[in-house]
Parts: C-alpha cells; sequence; structure tokens
C-alpha cells in the first residue's frame, strides 16, 4: 500500500452479523441497505472504507434449527448464509467484508479477546437459574417475560427454565465506566430514543451475564474450561473484529486492531441494541481496548400497518420484491419513505406510487425531455455554456449552491429521507422551470442562447441530483451520467478520485460540447405484477 492511500481518512461500518437461523428477511435487508449507502457516501468522500457484514453461526437455536432439518450446523449455516449472500449481490450492496463466526481465524481472535478478559479477572463461574429464551439466546428477567413465561420478542414460544454453571462476565463492574461513557460521548447510542431506553436499563443496575452454557456442542469451547462452550453473544460481538484482519494477516487482535479500530458505526435493529450499547464497551473496557464510534439502532419494519410474522402470513420477501421490481426501486423506497431510526411501514401500492412518482416522473422524466430538446435545438451536445456566467440568482443555480452541504449533513448523520427530500426538490424545481421558460417558444422567438442556458441549467440540475442520489439508486445514477456523456459506473466499490464529492457535488460540472447520448428511459415504470403477497 503506497503512502498516499495510507493517509487517506478510514470509515468503517458493519451491519449485524445476521443469525443464519433462517434465510433473510426484510429487515436485514433494510439494514444492510443503509450500510452500503452510507459506504458509498464515503468513497464519494474519497475516504478508505470498509464495510463489515456477516453471519452469527453458533448456538442452540441453529444446532436445534439443523438437526430437525436432518443436517449438520454447519452444512445448516453454508446453505443460509449462501442466500444472505445472493440476496445483498442481487441488491447491490458493495460489502467489503463478510465474517462468519464459523471460520478458525475468528476462534483464533475470541481466545485472545477471552484470555484478555480472563487475566483482567472480569469472568469467574456461577450458578445461572432463570427463563431462558431460546429464539434470543438470552436468559430473561421474570418482570420482563409475558404471561405464561413467554418472551415479549417471540410471544409465540415459551422460555425454558435453566438452573447450571456458566461462567460470567463481570457487567456490574463497568457500571461507573459505562454511565461515564454515556454522558461524556452522549451520542454513542443514536436516535436519542435509543439512547433514553439504555440509559433507563443500565440505571436499575447491571447484572454480570453469562457468556458460556454446558451441553451445548455447537461453538467455541472456553479456552479454560473445554465442558463448556462459549455463549453466542461474547462470540458473535467479536466477529467485527475479525473481520478487520487482511486476508494475510494472522489473527491477532493487534493485527485485527492496526488499521480501521475503532469501527465509527455500528448499524442494528434496536432489537439487539443492549449487546451493542451495554455489554459491547464493557467487554472492549476489560480488553484493553477503544470503544467504537457510535452504536446507531433503527426501527421496525410494518407491512400494511401490521406486524410482520410467518404466523399472520404477511412477511415480505427481499427476494421476490426485488425480483419484481429492482433493486433501484427497492433501496430508494426504503431509504426515501422512512425516517432511518423510526418505525417504518412497507405497503406495495404507496411502494409503487412513490418510486413511480419520484424516479420516472420527475428525475426521469425531467432529462428525457431536456436531452430530447437538447437534440432538437443544440445537435445533440451540451450547449456551450460557460457554468461561471450563470447569475448566481438563477433559479436552479442558486437552488444547487448549498445542495450538497446539506445532502452531505444528511447522509452523515444517516438521514436518508431527507438527503432524497433535498434532492428532489432541486428536480421538481427543474421541471417547474422548463414550464416556465418554455424553451420551445423561446427557440421560435430565435431566443437560442435563452434555449442553450434553460438546457444546461436543467441538465446540470439533474446531473448533480443523479451525482447525489447516486449512493442510494446508482444504477439508475449510472444511467444518466452515461446518457449525458460521462463514462462513470457508480457501481464500481472504488470511485476514481476526478469523480469525488469535492468537484462533482458542486454545480458546473458538465463539460460544455459534450456529446450526449440518445435519450431513453433510466427508469420505467413499475406496474403492480400481482395481488399476491410480496
Amino acid at each position: 500500500m503506497n503512502s498516499h492511500q495510507t493517509q487517506k481518512k478510514t470509515f468503517a461500518i458493519t451491519t449485524p452479523l445476521y443469525y443464519v437461523n433462517d434465510v433473510p428477511h426484510i429487515g436485514s435487508a433494510y439494514t444492510t441497505m443503509a450500510a452500503d449507502v452510507r459506504s458509498r457516501f464515503e468513497r464519494l468522500l474519497g475516504h478508505s472504507v470498509l464495510m463489515i457484514t456477516g453471519s452469527d453461526e453458533h448456538g442452540q437455536k441453529i444446532q436445534r434449527t439443523a438437526e430437525s432439518n436432518g443436517r449438520s450446523p454447519q452444512e445448516h449455516c453454508d446453505q443460509i448464509v449462501q442466500k444472505f449472500l445472493d440476496l445483498w449481490d442481487r441488491l447491490n450492496i458493495r460489502y467489503d467484508r463478510f465474517s462468519r463466526t464459523t471460520a478458525p481465524r475468528h476462534e483464533k481472535i475470541v481466545q485472545e479477546f477471552f484470555g484478555r478478559v480472563w487475566d483482567k479477572g472480569d469472568i469467574y463461574l456461577g450458578q445461572q437459574q432463570g427463563w431462558y429464551c431460546v429464539s434470543c439466546e438470552e436468559f430473561k428477567e421474570e418482570r420482563d417475560l409475558l404471561a405464561g413465561h413467554r418472551c415479549p420478542l417471540h410471544p409465540n414460544r415459551e422460555a425454558e427454565w435453566r438452573d447450571e454453571q456458566n461462567y460470567f462476565f463481570r457487567l456490574s463492574k463497568y457500571q461507573g465506566q459505562l454511565e461515564t461513557l454515556y454522558q461524556e460521548r452522549p451520542d454513542f447510542i443514536q436516535p436519542e430514543t435509543r439512547r433514553n431506553e439504555v440509559l433507563n436499563f443500565v440505571s436499575r443496575g447491571l447484572q454480570d451475564f453469562s457468556i458460556s452454557r454446558v451441553n451445548l456442542d455447537w461453538g467455541f469451547p472456553v479456552p479454560t474450561d473445554p465442558r463448556h462452550t462459549l455463549y453466542v453473544w461474547f462470540d458473535a460481538l467479536l466477529g467485527y473484529v475479525t473481520a478487520l484482519l487482511d486476508p494475510d494477516d494472522d489473527p491477532t487482535l493487534e493485527n485485527a486492531i492496526s488499521k480501521w479500530w475503532p469501527i465509527n458505526i455500528h448499524l442494528i435493529g434496536k432489537d439487539i441494541l443492549r449487546f451493542h450499547a451495554v455489554y459491547w464497551p464493557a467487554m472492549l473496557m476489560s480488553a484493553d481496548l477503544p470503544v467504537s464510534g457510535y452504536v446507531f439502532g433503527h426501527g421496525f419494519l410494518t407491512k400494511d400497518g401490521q406486524k410482520m410474522g410467518k404466523t399472520l402470513g404477511n412477511t415480505v420477501d427481499p427476494f421476490q420484491l426485488v425480483e419484481k421490481y429492482g433493486a433501484d426501486a427497492v433501496r430508494y423506497y426504503f431509504l426515501k419513505e422512512i425516517e432511518f431510526g423510526k418505525d417504518g411501514d412497507f405497503n406495495e401500492e404507496r411502494f409503487i406510487n412513490v418510486v413511480n412518482a419520484d424516479l420516472a416522473n420527475d428525475l426521469g422524466n425531467l432529462l428525457n425531455r431536456t436531452l430530447g430538446m437538447a437534440k432538437k435545438y443544440c445537435q445533440g451536445i451540451v450547449p456551450a455554456i460557460a457554468p461561471d456566467e450563470i447569475s448566481l440568482d438563477h433559479p436552479l443555480k442558486s437552488l444547487s449552491a448549498n445542495l450538497a452541504p446539506g445532502v452531505a449533513q444528511s447522509y452523515k448523520t444517516l438521514a436518508f429521507s431527507q438527503a432524497c427530500e433535498q434532492i428532489l426538490n432541486l428536480i421538481r424545481a427543474g421541471n417547474k422551470y422548463i414550464d416556465e421558460q418554455a424553451p420551445w417558444s423561446l427557440y421560435k422567438q430565435g431566443e437560442q442562447k435563452a434555449v442553450e442556458e434553460v438546457i444546461y441549467t436543467v441538465l446540470e440540475s439533474v446531473r448533480l441530483a443523479a451525482y447525489l442520489l447516486s449512493p442510494i439508486i446508482p444504477q439508475v445514477s449510472t444511467a444518466i451520467y452515461q446518457q449525458l456523456g460521462f463514462s462513470i459506473d457508480f457501481n464500481a466499490i472504488l470511485i476514481d478520485e476526478s469523480v469525488g464529492f469535492s468537484r462533482h457535488g458542486s454545480w458546473g460540472v458538465l463539460p460544455p460540447n459534450q456529446t450526449l447520448e440518445k435519450p431513453q428511459p433510466v427508469f420505467q415504470k413499475l406496474d403492480r405484477i400481482n395481488e399476491t403477497s410480496v
């Protein structure tokens, strides 16, 4: 690696390591799309990016599921992992590392980390009694259970009573340090509602948590006592660290944390908030490692206003959704229509209407009609207008002037819907401007210069909008750029620095006299393909 690359700002982001008990669902796709968009934005900034996703593959639930299907746990995991890889491919997710907790190098990292925490005196053998939810792989406090000892997250299954010896991590020892962390870094847990949940939980007093199980074969043995198997969360969270190793590195903690640690953002669903915002930083403190940047817990998805579930038969199959409507449409709807951090709803009718209105009608139509006029009035080339000569108070130029900084801020704060709304304002203004200026009338009046200014400013606005939307809809943005005469592919993992944010995020990049391609629809209008549940 040359010195220029090492000086680049590094940015590392993780999705959860998804539990491979079953095939990926729309919730897993949602988190991963968000991580991908944030990563793509960082790449536009010219930063060195590591996007980590992966699978959490140990534990009783997986062992039982595999057995019930007549397969070994490893066979089961391999099969489900392939489904995740396929879905990420179809959704155009550009991850850098797929971390699997069954990987041999991961076991080495877990052993070394365990050793550090053990040497600190933060692990001890104790008796664990209580109600255990196999689906959560977690002991539940009596006060948190529903009637009949049912877990609130899995109300169709009764928790199991356990009374066994386990190894424990001294979480209670880190109560004060965690409270200081939350106080000194108020943005460590986001959004605010999630932070309040954690503060409330911690203020009730932290209990030590068990990090091992007996009578479980599927997992790593506890290094100091092989009769016990490491409990899924102690092993799974360390998958983030293992993912930081370069393929040729020896699997040591020192190598893992040398370049990318601390991770900037852990993106998670709010159901696993406690593990990431309480257990994880305490474990890192115990191992004398810096705590990650921040944890963002997004909301849950519903369908047609109802909680999704197999029993209700109203789940959204992400494979079918992408198959029917394409990756960009799916990415756009979930990131534009749902305020990231809050719960959001999927409704197929609304999905089609929103995507058609924004991408086909507003954006696609604006490009198409303007390219058509460029062909008719300007021989199919970008008008020879000097961008600097266009007045600062020009309606489109003035709107574009502060657009990139605003959109960049929205991407940085994961306010994806806000970013889309800001960009759409420019697109709508472009459509309105054409209607008001009526270049076809100007042309008839012999006002060629005025016609060219209208066409240039609209094409440049579409280019800027496409560029700023490229982290969300890379295929549509690529199609727009290519029709404008650029040979840029926003699907490439590494964006050439010549098309970095500092240049292409500003106004006036479209070169005068550049040859324009033949106008073609960049986004085909969606039709409701069938009435069955997706």
